[in-house]
């Protein structure tokens, strides 16, 4: 058996992916350290692994962006965007490399394994001589530049013309030397903090790994035609059957009527007006169920609900998304992974972080609408909602998708692709 050292940013929605691997692999009898923040504290070690916290600017808690990224409402757009990566990708390099590396000291592991945006682990692939393998799991949609592809974050479908394709150079070219020149020059400053020189894009840093697991099905990927060569497509992570709440309304969800879940995930839940409360009132008389995830607030924040809802803190959706017919969501990755896992079709809202690429993904292949705001209205809500479950060429779609997340082992595969690169040991770089 071997020793893993895994890491992720203290992110819910980064956290749960790499957790859930860790506790697989620990089940199948390796020895498993996590490295995160201290609020997961306790989800670590009820899991069974040893954990260890993140020190200094690395540990922030996701749930109070105040204290990380006080200045957000500031910016919009690429400006807000360039401003939470560095806040939060970027800036806390230094503190994660310190930790991972004494760890590696101390523990010898075979391998690490880190979330994508974990980027304080790329500085051990150039240490010389012996050094562990290290991989990531991409929790959010593959950063990778390739022929037709728009530059990452703009949530534009992949080039249809010859136009498209020289327009999508152009921007790359713009996002690298302008748009994102400032994200570059803090990761240069932080990466000289730590004594490494930095000679890549740090937007581009699925390449770096040693090994790149791609959650997600390949079909909600665009062509590539220059895929890097360390990076396999995984399939979904397999939802935690103990987290989440099983109400006492859970008898409602009798087939009798449509079904549709809605959430602001787990992060941008702070205004529930955003996307929940429109999509209560947009389907306050339609003959529909309207289920409500609070992503971990209490559900009386969410306020009065009409008589054809239900809310709760948070759900299981492996009992939930069997029931569902349509998940309006602000389109964070590993819920809208869970939705198509059931073939459920979706309505998306998402505008921050990686959601943009998310939205932009489903509204292509055809298994959701991309509503193309943070904050629809009612009326737009109810359209596309109605759409989605008369039009059955959405379902279709997200059945397609399903399909192909179920060709794959995820566990598995990683285990093995693990346990390979280990036998083979750590490239030279």
């Amino acid at each position: 058996m071997a020793t893993y050292l895994l890491a992720s940013s203290p992110i819910h929605g980064h956290v749960g992916p790499v957790l859930q691997v860790g506790a697989a692999l620990l089940d199948r009898g390796h020895d498993v350290t996590m490295l995160t923040g201290t609020r997961f504290r306790d989800a670590v070690e009820r899991r069974g692994l040893s954990f260890e916290p993140l020190p200094g600017r690395a540990d922030f808690d996701d749930r109070d962006p105040d204290t990380v990224i006080p200045d957000r409402e500031s910016y919009t757009g690429i400006r807000r965007a360039q401003y939470e990566i560095r806040s939060l990708f970027v800036e806390t390099i230094p503190d994660q490399f310190r930790a991972v590396s004494t760890l590696v000291s101390d523990l010898s592991p075979d391998a690490v394994l880190v979330d994508n945006a974990f980027a304080g682990a790329i500085p051990l692939t150039r240490d010389p001589g012996p050094r562990p393998v290290v991989a990531a799991l991409g929790v959010t949609p593959l950063s990778q530049s390739d022929v037709g592809v728009a530059p990452h974050g703009l949530g534009l479908a992949p080039a249809r013309t010859a136009w498209d394709r020289w327009r999508y150079r152009a921007m790359g070219v713009l996002a690298q030397k302008v748009l994102f020149r400032g994200v570059q020059q803090a990761a240069r400053r932080v990466h000289a903090e730590i004594g490494r020189t930095l000679d890549f894009p740090i937007m581009e840093v699925a390449g770096r790994y040693d090994l790149f697991f791609q959650t997600g099905p390949r079909a909600l990927d665009y062509p590539r035609p220059r895929l890097s060569p360390n990076v396999s497509y995984v399939g979904v992570i397999p939802q935690d059957p103990t987290a989440g709440e099983s109400p006492t309304w859970w008898g409602d969800l009798d087939g009798s009527r449509p079904v549709v879940h809605v959430t602001q995930g787990t992060i941008d839940n702070l205004d529930f007006g955003r996307l929940v409360r429109p999509t209560l009132d947009a389907l306050a008389d339609e003959d529909v169920l309207v289920v409500v995830s609070a992503g971990g607030r209490a559900a009386s924040e969410i306020g009065p609900l009409p008589a054809n809802a239900r809310a709760s803190s948070y759900l299981r959706y492996d009992r939930l998304l069997p029931c569902a017919d349509v998940f309006v969501t602000n389109a964070g990755f590993g819920g809208v992974q869970a939705a198509l896992s059931h073939g459920v079709p979706l309505v998306l809202a998402g505008v921050t972080e990686e959601k943009p690429e998310v939205t932009a993904r489903v509204a292509w292949t055809g298994a959701g609408i991309d509503l193309r705001t943070g904050t629809p209205s009612p009326d737009a809500v109810r359209a596309a909602v109605r759409r989605v479950l008369t039009e059955p060429r959405f379902r279709t779609e997200a059945r397609r998708l399903r399909d192909d997340i179920a060709r794959h082992r995820t566990i598995d595969e990683i285990e093995q692709g693990l346990a390979r690169a280990v036998a083979a040991g750590a490239p030279t770089r």
